[in-house]
């Protein structure tokens, strides 16, 4: 079992960085070299390779749906992570273990380069190996810390998202020049090198962190405070049951929407509705549960909304990789640059964002007398998403136009989108950190993870219901193309979410849930 270690510079100097910090930092950005170094390369294998027996009329919208599958894979499994490293094994332990199964399959990538099964296993093993540890490493940077040093640990979150971007940046400019001078094997397998080196990275500072131990067995804990509430009775349950009737409909058209996108719609449903319910009448629990427990299922709830909220934002985010991508082939561009390339824009705006934001735009509001907080820059940022979005479908609609329109134009929705990239996710991280009760760090930072992945379900059920007769009429009487369309489609969609994020923000309570 896992035991809790001092920090020896906890209590004489308080004010320093945890010297451990440096090892999670270079293990995070090895790791993001590997995942985002086979992930912005993905749609364009698949593309001009593993999916060359679909016609191609077909293939873009094939390529669209395995990606994004992948994506909610790896933003699913969190759930599982955040579980056995809660109730078994703590963190540190669940990090290196599924580390291993990371690098198992970036191992598949590169053996089963023209399998089509072999290559979907080990998407399989990426999605749980990267999405089990994804909320783990974050919440173990914040173990580090502790009330009398707290004040640093927004900076370190910082540099945390910085380093994630100085991977995905030389990841997005030199794999797609490897897979086109080396071929699938070496492009994928680089990546799997990269993870290995994460992995010893992390091994090799395991007796300098703060280890927080897993609580085991709770009866205590968010889920059962909710059961109790719900089995209270009453209109609770009522609203509960409704979810359960929207998720047995949405399993019974696994045929029309696909497995994962009826799965995961269940999913959201059972767990939207049950956490209405449970809202509802939540005071029913106490007397059951302690007050502690109680309170912290009502804050937990309450995040949840804005992580709700939250969930467009990540349908237009993770479509740069899919969307744009493909927008980007329509462009023109010099004969040496790859559609795909154009990835790198974002991570190099991020790692320039974040210091400006911090040494020069946050300080400088701050002088004129406009107070940066959390919820601010988060529903700022899924507005710009909106915007960038926009941006995006204008220049589409100049493409199908027959017009040539130079791949520089695209440079314009990348910056709008990174900028709003900054605002949420870089923040949403010590957040969801900050907000949750010291028994449900792993589960809250889960539930940060499960955003993208219903992010990434809109996307999925946008594109099968765009092929309804009825849909497509709708587009065609518009005179604009099906690409145009939902593009503007997304923008709406984000830009009415950041109205409802900034209403709902404005009645939250903050929480400071550092340990002490």
């Amino acid at each position: 079992m896992t035991t809790t270690t001092a920090n020896p510079h906890a209590n004489t100097a308080p004010a320093k960085m945890p010297p451990q910090i440096p090892y999670i930092i270079g293990n995070e950005g090895c790791e993001r070299f590997s995942f985002y170094g086979m992930r912005n390369i993905l749609t364009v294998f698949m593309m001009t390779s593993l999916l060359l027996a679909i016609p191609e009329d077909l293939r873009k919208a094939e390529a669209k749906e395995v990606f994004h599958t992948f994506v909610i894979g790896v933003y699913f499994f969190p759930l599982l992570g955040g579980w056995l490293a809660d109730r078994f094994f703590g963190k540190y332990p669940t990090i290196f273990w599924l580390s291993l199964v990371y690098c198992a399959g970036h191992a598949c990538l590169a053996i089963f380069e023209d399998n089509i099964r072999g290559f979907y296993f080990g998407l399989f093993l990426i999605s749980l190996g990267s999405g089990g540890i994804k909320p783990l490493v974050s919440s173990f940077v914040g173990d580090q810390f502790d009330k009398s040093n707290r004040s640093l640990a927004q900076k370190v979150y910082d540099a945390f998202y910085w380093i994630i971007n100085f991977g995905s940046f030389f990841a997005s400019l030199l794999m797609p020049v490897i897979l086109k001078a080396f071929g699938a094997s070496v492009a994928f397998g680089l990546p799997g090198l990269l993870m290995g080196l994460a992995t010893l990275i992390l091994w090799s500072g395991r007796k300098k962190y703060v280890h927080q131990p897993p609580r085991g067995a709770n009866p205590h804990s968010f889920l059962k405070v909710v059961w109790t509430a719900l089995k209270a009775g009453g209109l609770g349950l009522g609203v509960a049951a409704l979810g359960l009737i929207g998720a047995a409909y949405s399993l019974s058209q696994m045929g029309s929407l696909g497995f994962v996108a009826a799965v995961c719609l269940a999913l959201v449903l059972v767990m939207g509705f049950g956490g209405i319910g449970a809202a509802l009448q939540l005071e029913r629990a106490r007397g059951v549960h302690p007050d502690e427990a109680v309170d912290g299922a009502r804050a937990v709830l309450r995040v949840l909304v804005l992580f709700a909220l939250v969930t467009p934002f990540w349908s237009l985010f993770d479509q740069k990789a899919s969307t744009w991508v493909l927008q980007a082939d329509q462009m023109s561009k010099p004969e040496w640059f790859q559609s795909s390339m154009m990835q790198a824009l974002n991570p190099a705006l991020v790692m320039i964002l974040i210091p400006f934001n911090n040494l020069v735009l946050y300080p400088t509001l701050a002088r004129m007398g406009l107070k940066v907080t959390a919820l601010r820059r988060m529903g700022a940022g899924i507005a710009l998403a909106g915007v960038a979005w926009i941006f995006a479908g204008m220049l589409q609609l100049w493409l199908d136009a027959g017009d040539t329109v130079s791949i520089v134009w695209q440079m314009l929705p990348y910056v709008a989108l990174t900028l709003g990239e900054v605002l949420v996710s870089a923040t949403g991280l010590e957040f969801a950190y900050s907000q949750a009760p010291l028994s449900m760090k792993g589960t809250i930072m889960s539930f940060w993870s499960l955003s993208v992945t219903v992010g990434n379900l809109w996307v999925l059920l946008s594109n099968v219901s765009i092929k309804s007769p009825t849909a497509l009429a709708a587009i065609h009487s518009t005179g604009y193309s099906e690409t145009a369309c939902l593009m503007f489609f997304f923008a709406g969609f984000a830009l009415v979410a950041a109205l409802l994020f900034a209403l709902v923000a404005r009645r939250y309570p903050m929480q400071n849930n550092y340990r002490g």
